[in-house]
């Protein structure tokens, strides 16, 4: 088994809650947290994990390189695509379409900071979409993409690079750089029983300042 399949079996065990505090704790810039990126499709329990391939989208006039293929086309199996709108816009860089060609090719999901629109195409494939909103536009006119798989500053210090693994789910999406996936795993476990035990006394009456206090130096 691959180091990358190794640590998506261990983090698939947990949220990105628990994911992110343990980024916290190793002290990563904003805990791995994409601010805003919310889930569209398919909504209730729906959680992805999976390595990332980038995409740098910019205004359509300008300057810059383009990429050999359509960006869809560049989905790979097992892979969430993360794609950065420039800041802004109105329009949307994803669609029904894409999303279909996304599955196609094996794709987990699509993670866009920036706006998607089909919504309810997404729902009925069941193709899992995070974005920080939508629009009724298309991108044909606003946006193009300018590069794939290259490193995409979110905010500050926190950047996402291919392969870096993204995980997403009902509580929002977080991004862990794979030399940390083996401790932020240890941090969660640990986390987890302290939560279980935390809860357990919850339930049984015990005040939580106290009961916080005891087991949650």
């Amino acid at each position: 088994m691959s180091k990358i399949a190794q640590a998506l079996q261990g983090l698939k065990r947990f949220t990105t809650c628990d994911i992110g505090d343990a980024l916290v704790k190793l002290k990563h810039p904003h805990g791995g947290f994409l601010d805003g990126l919310n889930m569209h499709s398919p909504g209730g329990g729906t959680s992805i994990y999976g390595p990332a391939i980038t995409v740098k989208m910019v205004e359509t006039n300008s300057p810059g390189p383009t990429p050999p293929m359509h960006f869809a086309d560049a989905n790979k199996e097992g892979h969430i695509m993360y794609i950065q709108q420039p800041k802004g816009l109105i329009s949307a860089c994803w669609g029904g379409l894409m999303s279909t060609r996304a599955q196609k090719l094996g794709a987990l999901g699509v993670m866009v900071d920036g706006r998607i629109r089909d919504t309810q195409e997404h729902i009925d494939m069941k193709f899992p979409v995070f974005a920080q909103g939508t629009s009724v536009l298309g991108s044909n006119t606003f946006t193009r993409a300018s590069e794939i798989n290259v490193p995409l500053q979110f905010r500050g210090d926190l950047w996402i690079h291919p392969e870096d693994i993204l995980v997403g789910d009902e509580n929002g999406v977080v991004v862990v750089p794979p030399s940390l996936t083996e401790q932020v795993v240890e941090l969660c476990q640990e986390r987890f029983e302290i939560d279980e035990k935390t809860m357990e006394a919850l339930r049984a009456g015990e005040p939580m300042g106290p009961t916080i206090k005891r087991l949650r130096k």
